[in-house]
């Protein structure tokens, strides 16, 4: 509704009118004058007034701009100009320029992430020799601890290709010196709920590289050929040692010495919780002189390594990376996305970090994450333009530490943290956070100077203006939390429906249907409050109004974010100060024509920067986190967690677009092509089109299932056999469980769903990590009895009571490479001490203990004690004795790895499935 300006007294006589025209204008003009004062009077929704000066806002000025003006609702003499004419937008206009806008930055986005090598090469790194090793590591299969493959044969290979490094380069400047550890040791960690880890033997390649006068200082090089049970590790992590072995050959082969020296450190066990590592920086006798450190892991395969985490503070580290890499890509963001415990991942950084007290950078292959720890995670996957970009950068910022004198004291660089970012991999921007913040308030104090300007306006402007301001915030803020509840309805549908992760093969269907949901409910929101609840108020000014809560709320989150102290506060600073400055240089374009498609064009450009920044991040978050749910377990509902990133993307990214909502003369279109498009994506997905999983060898997007041929036995208080069991124990790592696989394996169904035994430690069932927190739902088929070469020999050596009134037990194993030990004391009793980690218990989320084991080859028995406080008095209720404890073996290679039945079952799987399998036992017992 717009309110009519009543014509000036000498617009008001018409000569050569007919009277009853005359007299029908005067009672028109008479009732808008009513209606104006009414609207004015009224303090709950207040009206423009018919003047042609705004409260706040856009200014007068002329201008034709056909039938797309808002005139403010004058009427009067045709022959007189109006005072304010401003352009509105057509619909068709602005659906086609902002979808355009998103549309070009996306494709820059994706563009700038094929741009691997930016440049030629500069021939230091030889990429393809890099590939060779590569190759070789991967030919042999996967390489889990313990295995000939990785002990004997990866060891072999890499300890080859070193010693012939030493030979060429032993006439140079540098000398080399390899050194082969086998470590034992034991360390707790919180890592899944907190568990204690002890390993044996494990193998660690060591190389030192350094001036032939010497080196007091060093810089570690990290990476891991070690891979899980049923992969072959390409990207994890054989490409990083790969890497590092063309990186060893170039540095050696420099003509001018390094200043300090360089320890590439080759670990062969990283998948079994980072045990080698920690052999290394407690154990090694060269750990003490490492200063800094570079750790090199995937999360996914190919791509850019990004680096995603450093410190702790050590700033220089940062700078050193932006002034010497040459492709950087790096995000503060990532750093501390992954450190807030979100991502259930882990990597060497911690272990460096926590127990060798030394700062470092961590990078990761993050795309592609789908076939990460699968048979996929070939050598032929990876682009050899990843090892490439790889080589250049590791190469650079390795040979840039070791001729810095902050290397030789690090210490007097340590304080501080750094805000680092880059702009499409084309420049990396870092700066230390005190910075930042000082950066931030500014940016912060000018936003609330440009808000308060228009909260001090003469008369009772500046009131109304901040009550306007307060109420559009009001109804913004509420429009996004009714968007998230509608949008979270629909996923919760799709969720009974039983067409959970109809994404993960096609992710833009979840575009389709939460993104559209969320985009109209939110211009549905504001299109009800503009044509309702705003109804006589000028539409420029509303889009005026609406472009400053936008800020305000950007403003209020950088605030918030830097008195956390985070450091990415700076995504919310560059939201901030890009619009603002925009918005300051558009100002007279927009008092005097409106949403012109000169300011609008304008308006889009200061969007860019922080747009297209924020666009990159969001892909980030979609690289790392569609991946994960795929192995995320069955209690976390993948549709509530994608549709609230979608709609927090489109929340975010539609912050500045609420401007135009007001500025466009309708929304029925856009709205109608919306509800289409999530009707029909809807009805798609209710049908089963989507289908969660795929086989395609080009692009799998497989499902990963565990299962374990294994046996059971139970012993009672009197060491007997208390009942005994043999199935296969099958696991489903995703939310869907076997709801796609019993129609392809009919005999895996609900009928054979276990249950827990709370009696039992972990359930009675041969955990392999403490995940079962993530997966409740598992499926026990009988099955006959595991009879593995090398079985577990498990005794008790001795028990006695101590003086301080504790129990201590102490215990001898031999059994393969892998196993799990459980303690569960009963109620009432609680362990005291124990002779692993730090000798303080490490408990678990649920109140047990679980223990980690591995070894390499040539392992002594496994002997360990605990002390435990008995209970006062026995619990009738619970389970005979103080405590049960339970140890599972796990059999990941060799012919115990498989049996028949395991065979059998594994050929029933389809194609789009990826089971990993071995056989297992678990022995429990009471004391």
């Amino acid at each position: 509704m717009r309110i009519h300006a009543p014509p000036s007294p000498s617009a008001r006589f018409v000569p050569h009118c007919d009277p009853s025209v005359v007299q029908a204008k005067l009672l028109r003009c008479a009732a808008d004058e009513l209606l104006v004062e009414k609207m004015e009077s009224d303090t709950a929704v207040r009206r423009i007034k018919p003047s042609g000066i705004p409260r706040y806002g856009a200014g007068d000025g002329d201008g034709a701009c056909g039938g797309n003006c808002e005139d403010n609702g004058y009427s009067g003499d045709p022959k007189r100009k109006p005072e304010v004419r401003l352009l509105l937008m057509q619909e068709g206009l602005a659906a086609a320029l902002l979808s355009g806008f998103v549309l070009l930055l996306w494709g820059l986005v994706h563009l700038s992430l094929q741009q691997l090598v930016i440049g030629k090469p500069s021939g230091e790194f030889n990429a393809e020799r890099a590939r060779q090793h590569l190759e070789q590591i991967t030919s042999v299969g996967p390489r889990p601890v313990g295995s000939q493959e990785n002990e004997v044969l990866t060891v072999g290979y890499l300890l080859e290709q070193i010693e012939d490094i030493r030979a060429r380069t032993a006439a140079g400047p540098h000398q080399v010196t390899v050194d082969v550890q086998r470590p034992t040791g034991s360390f707790s960690i919180d890592f899944l709920g907190g568990f204690t880890s002890y390993y044996d033997r494990v193998t660690n390649i060591a190389v030192r590289l350094e001036p032939k006068r010497g080196a007091q200082h060093l810089m570690l090089a990290n990476c891991h050929f070690d891979t899980v049970a049923n992969s072959p590790g390409a990207s994890d992590d054989a490409v990083s040692c790969a890497v590092m072995l063309e990186v060893l050959h170039a540095l050696a082969n420099q003509s001018t010495p390094l200043h300090h020296g360089v320890v590439f450190l080759f670990n062969g066990a990283e998948e079994n919780v980072l045990q080698a590592s920690h052999g290394f920086i407690t154990q090694h006798p060269w750990a003490k002189q490492v200063r800094a450190f570079i750790n090199l892991e995937a999360a996914g395969v190919g791509g850019k390594e990004v680096v995603f985490q450093t410190g702790p503070e050590n700033p220089w580290l940062v700078q050193a990376y932006v002034d010497a890499a040459k492709h950087p890509f790096a995000s503060v963001v990532g750093q501390e996305v992954f450190q807030s415990g979100v991502i259930p991942s882990d990597t060497d950084f911690r272990i460096y970090r926590d127990f060798g007290n030394i700062p470092g950078i961590d990078l990761a292959f993050i795309e592609n994450g789908f076939i990460y720890h699968t048979k996929y995670d070939t050598a032929n996957r990876i682009p050899t333009d990843s090892i490439q970009r790889a080589g250049d950068n590791i190469l650079a910022v390795l040979k840039h530490l070791a001729m810095s004198e902050k290397l030789a004291d690090s210490s007097e660089y340590r304080h501080g943290n750094m805000v680092f970012f880059d702009l499409l991999g084309v420049i990396a921007v870092a700066y230390p956070a005190r910075v930042g913040t000082i950066i931030n308030y500014m940016v912060a104090a000018a936003t609330f100077l440009y808000l308060a300007k228009k909260a001090s306006l003469p008369g009772n402007r500046g009131g109304r203006y901040v009550r306007d301001l307060a109420c559009a915030t009001g109804v913004a803020v509420l429009g996004w939390f009714v968007t998230l509840l509608l949008v979270l309805i629909v996923a919760l549908l799709i969720t009974l429906l039983g067409r959970s992760m109809f994404w993960y093969t096609h992710f833009y269907a979840a575009i389709c249907l939460y993104g559209a949901a969320a985009t109209g409910k939110m211009i549905l929101i504001h299109t009800l409050a503009k044509n309702l609840y705003y109804g006589g108020v000028r539409l420029v000014e509303l889009g005026d109004l609406y472009f400053d809560v936008s800020l305000l709320l950007w403003c209020c989150s950088l605030v918030w974010l830097t008195q956390r102290g985070l450091c990415s506060a700076y995504v919310p600073m560059l939201m901030v100060a890009f619009p603002l400055v925009t918005r300051l240089l558009l100002t007279k374009e927009f008092k005097h024509r409106g949403a012109s498609l000169k300011y609008s064009g304008l308006y889009l450009l200061g969007l860019s920067l922080p747009y297209v920044h924020f666009m990159f991040l969001l892909w980030v978050v979609f690289e790392i986190f569609t991946p994960i749910m795929g192995r995320s377990g069955t209690e976390i509902p993948p549709e509530v967690v994608m549709a609230s990133l979608v709609t927090l993307a489109i929340v975010i990214l539609s912050s500045y677009f609420l401007h135009f909502v007001y500025l466009v003369r309708s929304t029925k279109w856009i709205l109608a092509a919306l509800g289409s498009v999530f009707v029909v994506t809807f009805l798609l997905v209710s049908a089963g089109l989507f289908f969660p999983y795929s086989g395609n060898p080009n692009t799998p997007r497989p499902k990963r299932i565990f299962l374990q041929h294994t046996t059971r036995t139970f012993h009672n208080l009197q060491g007997q056999v208390e009942s005994r069991d043999s199935g296969i124990w099958i696991n489903s790592f995703d939310f869907t469980a076997v709801q796609h696989i019993t129609p392809q394996i009919p005999e895996i169904n609900d009928s054979i769903r276990t249950r827990c035994r709370e009696d039992r430690p972990f359930c009675g069932y041969p955990w392999f990590l403490p995940v079962k927190f993530l997966s409740r739902k598992n499926w026990y088929l009988p099955a006959p009895e595991v009879s593995p070469g090398s079985p577990v020999d498990f005794s008790l050596l001795s028990k006695e009571e101590t003086s301080w009134g504790t129990v201590k037990m102490t215990f001898s194993v031999k059994g393969p490479s892998h196993m799990s030990l459980y303690l569960m004391p009963h109620r009432g009793a609680s362990l005291s001490t124990w002779s692993l980690g730090d000798g303080m218990p490490q408990i678990d989320l649920n109140g047990e203990y679980f223990v980690f084991y591995s070894h390499g080859l040539d392992a002594a028995t496994w002997t360990f004690w605990f002390e435990i406080q008995p209970p006062t008095e026995p619990d009738p209720a619970g389970p005979e004795g103080m405590i049960s404890v339970a140890i599972s073996t796990h059999y990941f290679f060799g012919e115990d790895r498989r049996t028949a039945q395991l065979e059998e079952m594994l050929r029933k799987f389809p194609i789009w499935a990826f089971p990993s399998s071995w056989v297992s036992t678990y022995d429990m017992y009471r004391y």
